[in-house]
């Protein structure tokens, strides 16, 4: 099993408690929480589906 031991907050982020936090694990998976509650619900992807949710928000941003 990966281990995750550097969790990095969103360039994104605000002030408050509302952040979304990423690590990436040694295998190669990528791993997500919200830091109001990092203990919490996490969610495990691969890197290749984060990084094509991480460009359809590009887009979409981009488009309006």
């Amino acid at each position: 099993m990966p281990t995750y031991d550097h969790w990095q907050k969103s360039s994104h982020c605000a002030q408050g408690d509302s952040c979304i936090h990423i690590a990436r694990g040694t295998g190669g998976g990528v791993k997500l929480t919200e830091s109001s509650d990092p203990t919490g619900a996490i969610l495990r992807t691969i890197p290749a589906a984060w990084a094509a949710f991480l460009r359809t928000l590009k887009e979409n941003r981009a488009h309006g």
